[in-house]
């Protein structure tokens, strides 16, 4: 070989060797370069996180209507501040199997704020400890219902931002009471044996049965009942009361009472319920604020409707004339890595924004708990579909009187145990003391009691 071409040999080598290497050192650096890219995009992603408050909620035109609103009404009062929120809208179904899922793997993929049921936030406060962040010190719980603080405490601490309120109503046609000969006067503070007896009335002058309750499922009006007299499918240490529940003994019969007495209109879904309070085939019923929306889906129904406080039970010295079906509460998650901003924000809103509240009982029928608003302006509104009634007000008079109970956390597996005693019940194959045995094994089988 030739010097000269073992040169050029040898210089290839090299220069081989040299581009190698370059393309090692290229490629390192480029590694480097979308690293740190990474790390600095991490960053930002953190940074822009760290300013965002994340909630979960369900029911566009209720809850999710009504924070979005709180987020409106934050940001007007904080221009300065770049705090997003980010408030996230899926099925009440979704919601709980998200969170129990994400709760379950250790808390990963969790929001800042969740939404849930006052009827089931025991369960969750008790299958989860250390989930949700205690709150007691952050808001001062004296100026909310005491029921629906006691609905989201455990062992003297509170655990979430008390909401919406279930405050119940006797939902009537003053029309179709009228034709029957009595009066407005005449359904204030009634027993329920006085309601049974002006039903009779009602249904036999007009053809009309007086009260609609969904066919397989009377639980609204068990739980109405129940709750006026102090009492609840758990005691207040949270066991199972069920056989010997007075309160609950009483449902029944009143229940039974209204379809022996022909009055009880069962509807088959709760569109049909809808349906045929709309249609005017029912005369009244019995339910809470955000069902007003349904009644006005009748607009050829506009001032033929009143409400009132719902009946009392005439044998137990307990019962009053006041109750709550349902009713939400707002939770921070304790491994927020933003719970301060969260909490800041709900305080900021929530407590001691009269108007907001205000805003919210006008626009989305959210009747809230915190007492303060009740003194408010909008509660002197005279509603025209209730002829000029004074509809909130009626729900704010009701509210300090509801009496607290222990929910329970599986206020759904009861209903179904309910549901399926009082399907035996009018079936005729077992007693109200029997179904009531019935309902309470069913319960403590499913719940390993």
């Amino acid at each position: 070989m030739a010097p000269e071409e073992f040169k050029d040999k040898k210089f290839a080598r090299k220069s081989g060797k040299r581009s190698s290497e370059m393309k090692k050192l290229s490629l390192t650096v480029l590694v480097l370069i979308v690293g740190l890219a990474g790390v600095f995009a991490s960053g930002a992603q953190e940074k822009s996180a760290d300013k965002a408050v994340t909630i979960w909620a369900w029911d566009d035109n209720f809850n999710i209507a009504v924070m979005k609103e709180a987020a409106k009404v934050y940001a007007a009062n904080h221009p300065e501040s770049d705090l997003k929120v980010d408030i996230v809208s899926l099925s009440k179904e979704d919601v709980y199997v998200k969170l129990q899922t994400a709760l379950a793997a250790g808390g990963s993929g969790l929001p800042d704020i969740v939404l849930l049921e006052d009827y089931v936030s025991g369960k969750y406060l008790n299958t989860f400890p250390g989930s949700f962040e205690e709150l007691t010190n952050h808001f001062n719980y004296a100026d909310f219902l005491s029921f629906k603080v006691d609905a989201v405490s455990q062992k003297g601490k509170v655990y979430a931002l008390p909401f919406d309120t279930g405050a119940t109503a006797l939902y009537y046609r003053i029309d179709l009471v009228e034709a029957a000969g009595y009066t407005e006067a005449d359904m204030q503070n009634l027993t329920w044996d006085e309601f049974i007896e002006i039903g009779k009335d009602v249904t036999a002058k007009t053809g009309t049965p007086m009260i609609v309750e969904i066919a397989n499922n009377k639980t609204t009006l068990v739980r109405a009942i129940m709750q006026s007299s102090g009492k609840w499918y758990y005691d207040k240490n949270g066991e199972i009361d069920i056989k010997n529940n007075e309160a609950l003994r009483s449902a029944f019969e009143i229940i039974q009472a209204m379809k022996a007495a022909g009055i009880l209109y069962e509807a088959e879904s709760t569109e049909g319920r809808a349906k045929a309070l709309n249609t005017g085939a029912v005369a009244s019923v019995v339910n809470a604020p955000w069902f007003i929306s349904a009644l006005r889906q009748a607009k050829d129904q506009s001032g033929l409707w009143r409400a009132t406080r719902i009946p009392r039970i005439a044998s137990n010295p307990a019962s009053i004339n006041a109750s709550n079906v349902g009713g939400s509460s707002w939770y921070v998650l304790a491994k927020s890595p933003v719970k301060d901003k969260a909490i800041a924000f709900l305080q900021d809103v929530w407590q001691g924004n009269n108007d907001f509240y205000g805003t919210i009982m006008l626009n989305q029928g959210a009747m809230g708990s915190y007492i303060p608003a009740y003194g408010t302006s909008v509660f002197d509104v005279e509603d025209a579909f209730f002829g000029g009634q004074k509809i909130n007000a009626l729900f704010a008079e009701v509210l300090p009187d509801v009496i607290p109970v222990n929910y329970g956390g599986y206020v759904a597996e009861a209903n179904d145990a309910i549901t399926t005693a009082l399907a035996n019940l009018f079936a005729g194959k077992v007693t109200i003391d029997e179904a009531l045995a019935q309902a309470e094994s069913q319960l403590k089988n499913q719940l390993g009691r």
